[in-house]
């Protein structure tokens, strides 16, 4: 682009320096006299935050990747980073700092929702849909996280020991594949180190691998806090180091340019890839006006999205009961989609009190969240409400009959500004919406008006001083600190301290809590944070009688649905899991559920596996994973029939924790290996004798399909599948490659490709799926090679639910 060099010609070095050093949380500083705008970057995967983490510019919150990924929709997800880069323009945001294409190597990495699936060709396909949806609209991604960043523990420090063959054929074949199809702007470099260097520094893997040989050609950023040597960042391939302003790159990489230890030359290529994505964006103004776009529904592709998402793993034929919609004696069809008239107990706390996205950089403030029990009540459902068991110990952030703002004061009381609460949870991170050096104090407060009599909880929810006011009543003053045990997880999940009121029905009371701001470093990062909330709990029974008000409801009923999953303190950024069980009662819940009523249907609201030891108890089991903010509209969809469940697994889900073939995810010494090689997920599940409970691909729909022909000519493979049902449908043809003489260095099978069909009742349709070269081939120290030989290529339902096979070979 010849303005982006005109640009840099007009630059001296300290600026050029500059430029790529951060100047705080989010932005890379303005140069007017080129025409450079401010780039702004903004997290995350599901929305759109912008520069400030809070209510006031609420943003969509759509499903979380695992369920994005679980529609194996490509088409879907371009759609989805039009959304997104809608967003991002409205918000001001040139740069999103997404997609993340780590693999799911073990279940109990801490952000698995975040990441796509196990197998790197659904990963990369997936991401490459979503980055050009985003870049089509003239906004940047960072793909991230670069490169073997598959866990949470020691994530800033440890050393990824794999093998070139696994990290080639696995780890950077997501990249790889999206920066073939989609051309990404931006990659986002790791904390962690992989074989030695840290990744922020890692000349072969930036310069050699992602530059020279995959010809990207756009900027590489860090994580945040990850660059920690100005030399070695440079010289290494890292563009910019973020956040600002205390950065190793700005004035530091000035002198390093001036003492000879990085070249000029160097300077100038990372200078131009960051005016290559200003111009790109718009922020480069000389560059011309960014255009417009027809616009997206953002509530209606959320809900669609999330509806598209639902995975069905398991649809028995209803058991006839007295009174109920069915006829007595069928078994000719699931119990799902639910007759009309159909009376509903829905049970559990997560039904109420939904969970729609994961916790960390992804969360966003969405402007509203449709719970399961609102979702079935809005499709004018017949719906009773028991709650049975919570996910979680804690209280909720204080919502409900509350109506509260946050204050933010200076050290003299002098009112600085004040905002919306969505709810009781408050949460600014590198920005604030106040000037930072003058803020004091953060106080939540407002009234509150209790529905019920007797003694309401409230709890503190945070680390540091806080005072908490209650109708009048001082509850708490003092300092609150982390146990010795929870330090390395207490910015995200810190221990609630909660104290008792007693309350009148209908009788308003002020509520107040008061934060006196913490201005040191908060763990790894030297940057302005303030987090704590407001929690409440009403009066309700103990959790004895709330398991068998359950078991009432249920009898009642002719169908329950039971709503369970993990809680905040169980998946997000920061740590890693420690068990596949959903936590609390919640098993039990469903156990005594499915003995009360065997028309019992259990949703999931996970984002990641866990163990069901029900599974077989319960007439249909439903993931909706973090299904995002119109995630009880989706269920409504979908149980109803208004919409199939069109999810398909995209990573196994185990018996039990045990049986997975790779769980590690703990670091010994500052190193964690890889030494399972290219053996993850299901090609590692295909070398045991063990079965797990649902394999890769694996989902269920509302119509049967045949699969009537099979072809393959010219690196393509054609099936044609006719919709055998009475409704229309939705499958995945999934194509599978195998060598037909076993070969123990290599995968029994691994996905080749895959496309969805949709069909009328009756009709037929063909799909194409392209199997190119690469698919047979292996990464050796000469490169890729191509094992020549006989294979069979299957159409598949699922990995294990063949279809139709074509031999072919290389």
């Amino acid at each position: 682009m010849d303005e982006v060099t005109q640009a840099l010609g007009k630059l001296d070095l300290d600026t050029k320096a500059a430029l790529l050093a951060g100047q705080d949380m989010w932005t890379l500083p303005a140069i007017p006299e080129i025409g450079l705008d401010s780039l702004v970057m903004s997290d995350g995967p599901i929305g759109v935050r912008g520069m400030e983490w809070t209510a006031v510019d609420p943003s969509i919150a759509l499903p979380s990747p695992t369920a994005l990924a679980a529609t194996w929709d490509v088409a879907l997800a371009r759609r989805v980073g039009g959304l997104l880069a809608q967003e991002a323009r409205r918000k001001g945001v040139h740069v999103l700092l997404a997609p993340t294409v780590n693999l799911h190597r073990s279940p109990l990495g801490g952000r698995h929702f975040e990441c796509y699936s196990e197998d790197p060709l659904l990963s990369g396909e997936i991401a490459a849909g979503y980055v050009i949806g985003v870049q089509e609209r003239g906004v940047a991604v960072t793909v991230k996280h670069f490169v073997a960043n598959d866990f949470e523990t020691e994530r800033f420090t440890a050393n990824v020991l794999v093998g070139e063959r696994a990290l080639r054929e696995l780890y950077l074949a997501p990249f790889e594949i999206v920066n073939l199809k989609a051309g990404p702007y931006g990659v986002m470099a790791a904390y962690n180190r992989v074989n030695g260097p840290t990744m922020t520094e890692h000349d072969e893997l930036q310069n050699r691998v992602l530059r020279e040989e995959w010809g990207f050609d756009g900027f590489i950023v860090s994580d945040w806090t990850a660059a920690r040597d100005t030399v070695r960042a440079a010289n290494g391939g890292l563009d910019v180091a973020m956040p600002g302003p205390r950065t190793v790159y700005g004035p530091a990489l000035a002198d390093a340019v001036k003492a000879g230890e990085v070249s000029e030359a160097v300077l100038d290529e990372h200078v131009l890839r960051v005016l290559t994505v200003a111009a790109r964006t718009g922020a480069l103004r000389t560059s011309g006006p960014r255009s417009e776009f027809e616009h997206v529904d953002g509530e209606a592709l959320a809900r669609e999205v999330a509806a598209r998402s639902v995975t069905l793993l398991r649809n028995e034929p209803a058991a006839a009961r007295s009174g109920g919609p069915w006829p007595q004696g069928q078994a000719t069809r699931g119990i799902l989609p639910l007759p009309a008239g159909t009376r509903i107990a829905l049970i559990g706390g997560l039904a109420k009190d939904a969970r729609v996205m994961g916790g960390g950089s992804a969360q966003v403030y969405p402007e509203h969240v449709v719970s399961p029990l609102e979702g079935l009540r809005a499709a004018g459902l017949d719906v009773t409400y028991a709650r049975g068991a919570d996910p979680s110990p804690n209280l909720n952030p204080a919502r409900d009959g509350f109506t509260i703002t946050s204050t933010a004061r200076a050290a003299d009381g002098r009112v600085l500004g004040t905002f919306p609460q969505v709810d009781g949870m408050l949460t600014w991170i590198g920005q604030t919406p106040v000037p930072y050096d003058e803020l004091h104090t953060v106080e939540i407060g407002g009234t509150f008006t209790p529905d019920v009599d007797g003694v309401h909880e409230f709890a503190i929810d945070g680390l540091g001083a806080f005072r908490l006011e209650i109708d009048g009543s001082t509850l708490h003053e003092g300092v609150i600190k982390p146990p010795p045990d929870q330090a390395a997880d207490a910015i995200f999940v810190p221990a609630q301290k909660v104290f008792t009121v007693e309350l009148t029905a209908g009788r308003p009371v002020d509520v107040l809590l008061v934060h006196t701001v913490y201005k040191g470093q908060v763990g790894e990062m030297p940057l302005a944070f303030v987090g704590f909330g407001l929690a409440h709990r009403e009066p309700r029974p103990d959790a004895d009688t709330l398991l068998a008000q359950a078991e009432a409801a249920a009898r009642e009923a002719d169908v329950a649905v039971v709503v369970v999953g993990t809680s905040k303190e169980i998946e997000s950024e920061g740590f890693d899991r420690r068990s596949l069980r959903i936590p609390e009662r919640q098993d039990e819940l469903v156990a005594r559920v499915a003995a009360a009523n065997p028309n019992t249907i259990v949703v999931v609201n996970a984002g990641s596996p866990v163990e069901m030891p029900w599974r077989e108890e319960v007439a249909a089991t439903l993931l909706t994973w973090f299904p995002g903010q119109e995630g009880g509209h989706a269920l409504a969809d979908v149980l109803t029939g208004a919409a199939e469940p069109g999810g398909r697994l995209p990573t196994t889900w185990p018996v039990a924790m045990a049986d997975c073939p790779v769980l590690d995810v703990t670091p010994r010494d500052g190193e964690i290996r890889y030494d399972e090689g290219v053996f993850i997920g299901y090609r590692a599940w295909d070398r045991t004798d063990t079965e797990p409970a649902y394999p890769f691909g694996h989902g269920l729909g509302y119509t049967t399909w045949d699969y009537e022909s099979i072809g393959y000519a010219n690196d393509t493979l054609t099936v044609r599948l006719r919709n055998t049902g009475t409704r229309p449908g939705r499958e995945v043809v999934q194509a599978y490659l195998s060598p037909v003489e076993p070969d123990e260095n290599r995968p029994a099978r691994w996905l080749a490709g895959f496309a969805v069909a949709d069909a009328e009742p009756g009709a037929s349709v063909d799909v194409t799926i392209e199997i190119p070269r690469r698919t047979a081939e292996i990464w050796t120290d000469k490169g890729w090679r191509l094992v020549e030989g006989d294979y069979v290529l299957t159409a598949a339902h699922s990995l294990t639910e063949p279809r139709l096979s074509t031999p072919i070979t290389f």
